[in-house]
């Protein structure tokens, strides 16, 4: 039986594309570039609010990245302000997690968003103290797909990666869980589809939370 579940956030835990969208837009807008649908920002994120931009620049034809810094700051502006528009956690998510705690499994979050970011938007979701850590992106850890911060939430909790699932929506997330030697469980509710999950070596996937509980 597995002793704890690492959760990624943004198209796992939590809807959160609506927010990212309305931030990302109107700091493309206010330097001429265009907007793009939500299909289009799922592609976009994933790798960090810096990626984000950058390949929503280069989308727009701005390949040398002329504009990336007063963008990528507009983008941090808006994103602190408006980072909880719209969120929401998935359907059965909240089930999930409260019988995860009933059985006394230790849960976590891993976010490639900035650390403060992440802490603001699961506490909103979930309330203070329901998670038993979360990690989002620091100075010191870096960003997914490097294992550090799952080793992080590791050594916090005393465990081995053996002890873990590690549950994410994208190719990034199950190479996460890889490196980090943890079994990968693929969503199919969140942001990429069956094939980018497989290709990246998904142990399980599953296409409702519920499912997860008997991978414990």
């Amino acid at each position: 039986m597995k002793k704890a579940v690492i959760f990624d956030l943004d198209g796992t835990l939590a809807n959160t594309i609506e927010s990212i969208t309305f931030c990302g837009n109107r700091a493309l807008a206010r330097f001429g570039f265009p907007s793009y649908g939500e299909e289009e920002y799922k592609y976009f994120v994933g790798d960090g609010a810096a990626e984000l931009i950058r390949r929503a620049l280069i989308r727009a034809g701005d390949d040398g990245l002329k504009h990336f810094d007063e963008v990528f700051g507009e983008y941090l502006r808006l994103f602190k302000k408006d980072c909880m528009y719209h969120v929401r956690p998935y359907e059965g998510i909240v089930p999930l997690l409260d019988a995860l705690k009933e059985k006394g499994i230790r849960i976590a979050v891993l976010s490639n968003k900035p650390h403060a970011n992440s802490v603001s938007v699961v506490e909103m979701l979930f309330g203070k103290g329901y998670f038993d850590r979360i990690q989002g992106q620091e100075e010191h850890i870096p960003r997914k797909p490097d294992p550090a911060g799952a080793y992080e939430i590791a050594k916090g909790f005393g465990l081995c990666a053996g002890d873990f699932l590690y549950v994410g929506d994208t190719g990034v997330d199950m190479r996460t869980g890889k490196a980090a030697g943890m079994r990968t469980i693929g969503v199919l509710w969140g942001f990429r589809d069956r094939k980018e999950l497989e290709e990246n070596q998904a142990d399980e996937i599953v296409e409702r939370p519920e499912e997860i509980l008997s991978l414990i």
